[in-house]
């Protein structure tokens, strides 16, 4: 299928919001310094956590793998920097819950010495794409856009299922974040040299990238990369400014018209996204052989001093960051890791830039006032006006207040892409995304219970199945030991018979031996 880029589509719901981009897309992006510790938490995408593979006290160079993926979906982790790894254990990690986690700490040397690159690729189109996927994944990249999940697993569709069009999703929607943004302004060679290497990995004949036409520079720049690579298979197309543009699922309706099946992936129809960022760090992993060791941070939002995009490196400390941009200003109330739809406030500012880190929010109580207290719902159906996955949120939300988990289920709610528009337009301030997560954490967590007891049923089947076999081989074994021993009674029996016969035949022959003898003397007389 080819697709025409010239004709739009519109998806359902969204809103038109506050950009407040320009306070951080002005300035170029900056270096971040290096800091004295970073942390590095062994999970930061989706799937199993990584698994250490250095101890306290270890020496380490930058790019250094130090951790090894757990499982399919994982990927490992690299050092920063040199240094020396001063701890190995569980510490306080971005995340909703507040939760530890377990990290590795290294202490920079200030050296910043690279290890040595491994088997590096001369040429990637002569790779098999297999090997190709392999590099990704040894560089730890994720997908730097939303919930990170590994970047190779995106690259090896199902056997039998081929991929028309790749498309790179430079919308960025939401409110104050713009790294995308400027590294779509400042590296787009490096992201166009990127989306060649999946079109080869994909076989695909046709990228689009799709960028809201509130980034005028970003799509000259994205333009002129195109034209200069002349690669006619990749089309830049602008897509209107629109709340949520940038989520998966709409933006392949904005641009192809076609929907993603309930609960399915958009390979299922020939389609796979990646964020600009990710594009880069497969670029640098192909060209230049480095891990994914950093990414660019958006620093931004009214408590905080000057605004801009740094490049950190992963693990550096929050806080350092924001001192970097001039630290907090006066009225700063809270931090938010992601924009103010779809992140979520942190309990305090020392956690570490993970890999999914697009950005940091210093809110005040003026530009982002806490929400009142939550009133009854008034069923006024504005939720289901601007829901961009044609749910039913007011539905929703009863299900999930009265923990009916089978019954939400009914209504998709895992088709729900949690952007918040619901809960922006509630005339009551019910925070209706919270329940949503509410019930698919309670959900995820009744489906592990059941597959534990089904894990446990299982095994203890499998017990009286090996008692039952081990008790029948035991009886077998009993039945031919009394086989042999009655045959060996019957050998026995017949030997001491034989032996009898051949004792009797023998006295008898004795005896009639001794007779003759004595009338042969008789008759000598």
């Amino acid at each position: 299928m080819s697709y025409d880029f010239s004709q739009l589509h519109r998806f359902h719901g969204g809103l038109v919001l506050e950009e407040h981009k320009r306070e951080s897309s002005e300035t170029p992006i900056e270096a971040a310094p290096l800091p004295p510790l970073l942390t590095l938490p062994m999970q930061q995408h989706i799937g199993e956590p990584a698994r250490p593979l250095v101890k306290t006290g270890d020496r380490v160079l930058k790019g250094q793998r130090i951790a090894r993926p757990e499982g399919y979906v994982s990927v490992p982790v690299h050092a920063p920097t040199s240094g020396r790894v001063v701890a190995v254990g569980d510490f306080p990690v971005p995340h909703p819950s507040g939760l530890k986690a377990p990290c590795i700490v290294i202490e920079a040397d200030g050296e910043d010495r690279w290890c040595e690159p491994e088997n590096p690729i001369e040429n990637y189109e002569s790779m098999d794409p297999s090997a190709l996927r392999n590099r990704i994944r040894d560089a730890g990249i994720v997908g730097l856009g939303g919930a990170g999940f590994p970047s190779f697993i995106k690259m090896n569709p199902a056997v039998g299922r081929s991929i028309e069009l790749l498309i790179v999703n430079g919308a960025e929607c939401e409110p104050w974040i713009t790294c995308d943004d400027r590294l779509m302004r400042e590296r787009a060679d490096d992201i166009v040299s990127g989306i060649r290497i999946l079109l080869h990995a994909l076989s695909a004949p046709q990228c689009a990238i799709g960028i809201e036409d509130n980034k005028p520079e970003a799509i000259a720049a994205m333009r002129r990369a195109v034209e200069n690579s002349g690669d006619d298979r990749i089309s830049v197309v602008e897509i209107p400014t629109i709340y949520p543009s940038g989520g998966e699922k709409q933006l392949i309706h904005i641009l192809t018209g076609r929907e993603v099946p309930s609960q399915g992936l958009p390979a299922d129809i020939g389609i796979v996204c990646h964020n600009p960022g990710t594009v880069a760090a497969i670029h640098d992993a192909v060209h230049r052989q480095r891990p994914l060791i950093s990414r660019i941070v958006t620093v931004t939002g009214d408590g905080v001093r000057q605004p801009r995009n740094l490049e950190a490196l992963i693990g550096t400390p929050m806080n350092e960051l924001i001192d970097h941009c001039g630290g907090y200003a006066p009225g700063a109330d809270r931090l938010i890791m992601g924009g103010p739809m779809m992140g979520y406030a942190l309990p305090e500012d020392d956690l570490p830039v993970i890999k999914t880190t697009n950005c940091l929010l210093v809110a005040t109580r003026e530009s982002m006032p806490l929400p009142p207290p939550p009133r009854a719902c008034i069923r006024c159906g504005e939720c289901e006006r601007v829901c961009p996955a044609r749910l039913l949120p007011q539905q929703l939300y009863w299900y999930a207040h009265a923990r009916d988990f089978d019954r939400i289920q009914d209504y998709h709610l895992f088709d729900c892409i949690e952007c918040g528009c619901c809960a922006y337009v509630c005339p009551s301030h019910i925070p209706l995304v919270q329940y949503y997560r509410f019930a698919k954490t309670e959900i995820w967590e009744i489906e592990r219970e059941r597959r534990k007891a089904e894990l446990a049923r299982q095994r203890h089947e499998a017990r009286l199945a090996r008692l039952e076999r081990e008790r029948r081989e035991r009886e077998e074994r009993l039945k031919k030991r009394r086989k042999a021993v009655k045959g060996g009674e019957k050998d026995r029996k017949a030997e001491i018979a034989a032996a009898l016969e051949r004792a009797k035949r023998k006295r008898e022959a004795q005896a009639s031996g001794g007779a003759d003898t004595s009338r042969a003397a008789g008759e000598d007389d």
